[in-house]
């Protein structure tokens, strides 16, 4: 007989064993585990921490593409999650799995629950998430918008410009944080005004490391220094000394695809495609009639 079958037969015996146990797979690659058990529970080979006060609530599961959804809640702990990593969005998107399990023989389970953490909220020392169901990938729009832009992302299988030469990407540390937003960099950057702006800003070090904000502005200081502001504050804190990176930007035009990237051959958008003034123009005594285009 099967583990599952094992467990469907405790089941069905009437007298119960019954526990939960979730794996939280962050998109860092930290993985944690945690029960609603009152001892700690090995499954897989991993440990899933008891009195971490994770329990969840009512399950939804429906057949066809329909998004199954439940919410977990918890108390911020150091011991579980804490409140800092929740703060600076190191559980969004993480990966979820949740077991219903026979505690004294863990072996036997099934699995009841996969999917994502949705939004995280907290309050009064505590967080609530909203767990997402595998089906939510569907709800992902899916094939080309035909515009002038570029629509790949740089860096990706579709753009293949290769970040990792020096001529895109440079690392810095972390001078001066200012009350503005701007954060003044030294290092041994000499490329060009703007040259990062729309452009990645990854956190290598400190307190937020992992963290990634997009550049507003970048501004070259001479000396290798450079002044960049973002467009959203990270959600933790830099501080002197930290070391980050930053990436070329890219504001999609075909233009800065030829002549920052050298990269036209792989360009993603439609720049030939007539713009809405085009579609207003009309035929006037002014312009000759030569079977040309009306708009030029």
């Amino acid at each position: 007989m099967s583990t599952r079958d094992d467990f469907l037969a405790h089941l069905a015996s009437g007298t119960t064993t019954l526990a939960r146990a979730w794996q939280v797979r962050r998109r860092d690659k930290v993985t944690l585990g945690f029960t609603d058990h009152d001892e700690d529970i090995v499954l897989n080979g991993m440990v899933f921490k008891a009195a971490t006060g994770m329990a969840a609530k009512a399950l939804q599961q429906t057949t066809g593409l329909a998004v199954d959804n439940t919410e977990a809640i918890g108390a911020l702990s150091d011991a579980g999650i804490d409140e800092d990593d929740v703060m600076a969005g190191r559980y969004d998107g993480a990966e979820v799995t949740i077991w219903l399990l026979n505690w004294a023989d863990p072996a036997q389970n099934i699995i009841e629950f996969s999917g994502t953490f949705g939004e995280v909220t907290r309050a009064g020392g505590a967080f609530t998430v909203d767990l997402r169901g595998l089906t939510e990938a569907l709800n992902t729009p899916q094939g080309r918008v035909y515009q002038r832009g570029c629509d790949a992302v740089l860096g990706d299988t579709a753009c293949k410009v290769d970040l990792s030469a020096s001529e895109f990407r440079t690392d810095m540390v972390v001078q001066l944080v200012a009350g503005s937003g701007e954060i003044t960099l030294y290092g041994a950057s000499d490329h060009p005004e703007e040259w990062f702006q729309l452009g990645r800003f990854a956190v290598v070090t400190g307190s937020a490391a992992g963290l990634v904000g997009m550049v507003k502005q970048d501004r070259a200081l001479g000396g290798g220094a450079r002044r960049v502001a973002l467009w959203q504050a990270l959600p933790a804190a830099l501080a002197t000394g930290d070391i980050v990176t930053l990436e070329a930007g890219c504001d999609r035009a075909s233009d800065t695809c030829r002549i920052k990237f050298n990269n036209l051959l792989n360009f993603q958008g439609f720049p030939h495609i007539p713009g809405e003034d085009w579609q207003i123009s009309y035929p006037n005594e002014g312009v000759a009639k030569d079977g040309g285009s009306l708009f030029k």
